[in-house]
C-alpha cells in the first residue's frame, strides 16, 4: 500500500502560512497549513480538477473567436486551469498565468508538470511570479478574459490580499483590465449570493454555473461568468 509522501514545502508570501506538496502513488496533493483562518487542509488534488477545467473552458469559449485572444489566469495551482485555457484559446491566443508562490511554479516545472501535460512549456504561456492583482491594476483593456482560481472563492482562505480581488474596488479594476465584452470568470468552492449581487452592482452581466469536482462526481463547485458591457 502506497504511503503519503511529503515532497516539498514552500512559504506563502506575506506570512500567509505554508504549502506542502504530497504524493500518494500517482496522485498529488497540495495542503495549506498555518493560514490566517487557522488550521488548514487540502487545497487541491490531482484527481479532482473537473471544475477548474470548466472554469477555463466556459470563459475561453466566449472569446476564442477573437483575432488574438489574451487570457489572464490568476493562480497556477497544479496547472489544470492553465492547461484547459490553452486547449480552448486557439493557436493565436496567449495565456498569462500569475502565481503568488514561487515554489508552486517550481513544482509545476518539476514533479507536478506531467499532471496537466506541462502547460508551462507551451509557447503561448507567459508566467508572472507575483500577485495577480498587480496585472489587473496595471493593464487597462489588456485581456479578453480573466480567470480567478486563487483561493476557495470570495471567502479567501490562504492569503488576505485576495480579499481585494472580490471587493467592489477589485471587481471594478478587473472590469478596467478587460476589453469590451470581456469575461471575468471566478471559481468558488460554494455559492455566495451576496457576491453575485456585488458583481451585478459593479455592472457585470452575471451567469452562475454549478459544476462537479470530478466529471459527474465529487463536490459541487460554483463558477461565476461575469461579462463586461460593450
Amino acid at each position: 500500500m502506497n504511503r503519503m509522501e511529503l515532497l516539498d514545502s514552500t512559504p506563502i508570501p506575506n506570512n500567509g502560512g505554508e504549502l506542502k506538496l504530497f504524493r500518494h502513488g500517482d496522485d498529488f496533493s497540495i495542503r495549506v497549513v498555518g493560514t490566517r483562518a487557522g488550521g488548514g487542509g487540502e487545497l487541491m488534488n490531482s484527481r479532482m480538477h473537473g471544475s477548474e477545467d470548466k472554469l477555463a473552458e466556459f470563459a475561453c469559449d466566449k472569446v476564442r473567436e477573437r483575432a488574438s485572444p489574451r487570457v489572464l489566469v490568476g493562480g497556477l495551482g497544479m496547472g489544470f486551469t492553465l492547461a484547459a485555457a490553452l486547449r480552448h484559446i486557439g493557436p493565436r491566443g496567449e495565456v498569462v498565468v500569475a502565481e503568488l508562490v514561487p515554489g508552486v511554479v517550481e513544482w509545476n516545472r518539476g514533479p507536478l508538470g506531467e499532471c496537466a501535460g506541462r502547460p508551462l512549456d507551451d509557447a503561448r504561456t507567459r508566467v508572472h511570479v507575483g500577485d495577480v492583482a498587480e496585472l489587473i491594476r496595471g493593464e487597462r483593456g489588456g485581456f479578453d478574459a480573466i480567470l480567478l482560481d486563487v483561493d476557495n472563492g470570495p471567502e479567501g482562505l490562504t492569503h488576505k490580499a485576495n480579499d481585494w480581488l472580490y471587493s467592489p474596488e477589485g471587481l471594478k479594476a478587473a472590469q478596467g483590465a478587460l476589453r469590451p465584452r470581456g469575461v471575468l470568470a471566478i471559481w468558488s468552492a460554494g455559492p455566495d449570493p451576496r457576491f453575485t449581487i456585488r458583481l451585478k452592482k459593479c455592472g457585470y452581466a452575471v451567469q452562475e454555473v454549478n459544476v462537479r469536482a470530478h466529471g459527474n462526481k465529487g463536490a459541487r463547485h460554483l463558477i461565476w461568468l461575469a461579462t463586461k458591457p460593450q
